[in-house]
């Protein structure tokens, strides 16, 4: 990928969690990388093909930023599954973090008018979630159990990204602290004696 057509979608990412997918006007995202419509033409068939690429692209990015973060917990030594789950409490907060709450928002409710970006949503729920039941099939052999395990951590980051005003890192890194004597391999609840 050129590293213009890389700019045109790094920005439009930034202009989708900013505005929302009202915001996704060639004219402004031009402007703000101090191009010409002539480069975007260059690189994108019009509007349509523009916002494409543009899911194509957050569905690469965000799917690839969760992956990460679980290879990089579950690496350095033979980490059980509840230390990889512990590990991946602090990622939250890193500069390329997988937690941007305005972009989770602003992608959902662009998934709420737009199939498009609904199918995208949809994949990267998808990802995401395949990559925490495999932390969890490491612990049990039961689908549903794995499942349910999976989606617990998943709806905190989502209700916590869709919250007004969205939950801050560190109250998000609380909650999964205090869900954690949960996982098998636990220490007491929080609070507890």
């Amino acid at each position: 990928m050129s590293e213009a057509r890389e700019r045109w979608l790094n920005e439009g990412v930034e202009v989708l969690a900013e505005e929302g997918a009202t915001g996704l006007r060639i004219d402004r995202i031009a402007a703000r990388l101090g191009l010409s419509k002539g480069s975007f033409h260059h690189h994108f068939r019009g509007a349509a093909g523009f916002r494409r690429d543009l899911l194509d692209h957050l569905e690469r990015m965000q799917t690839r930023s969760f992956a990460d973060a679980v290879a990089n917990a579950s690496s350095h030594g033979n980490p059980s599954p509840h230390e990889v789950l512990r590990r991946l409490i602090p990622s939250t907060a890193d500069t390329d973090s997988f937690y941007r709450p305005e972009l989770e928002t602003a992608l959902r409710a662009w998934a709420l008018t737009n199939p498009d970006a609904a199918a995208t949503q949809t994949a990267i729920d998808r990802a995401r979630l395949a990559e925490l039941q495999g932390i969890w099939r490491q612990i049990t052999t039961d689908e549903d159990t794995v499942r349910t395990a999976a989606l617990l951590p998943y709806v905190i980051a989502l209700g916590a990204s869709v919250a007004m005003p969205p939950i801050g890192v560190d109250d998000l890194q609380r909650l999964y602290e205090w869900i954690m004597p949960f996982v098998p391999g636990g220490s007491t609840r929080p609070g507890s004696s």
